[in-house]
């Protein structure tokens, strides 16, 4: 992607690598919200009522 320099470098050291932390929790949000919309009930077709089902 783009040549370390020695200040990025010690920046990870001090503080870790943010960017890959946050690209590590952006997929595992897509991938919950991918399993939730999977599985999300889907709307009524045109003209029906919607009714929940009971737990």
């Amino acid at each position: 992607m783009f040549q370390e320099t020695p200040i990025y470098s010690r920046l990870i050291a001090e503080r870790g690598d943010v960017p890959q932390e946050v690209r590590g929790e952006a997929e595992r949000i897509r991938r919950d919200l991918g399993r939730l919309i999977a599985t999300a009930p889907q709307p009524p077709a045109a003209g029906q009522h919607y009714r929940p089902h009971a737990p």
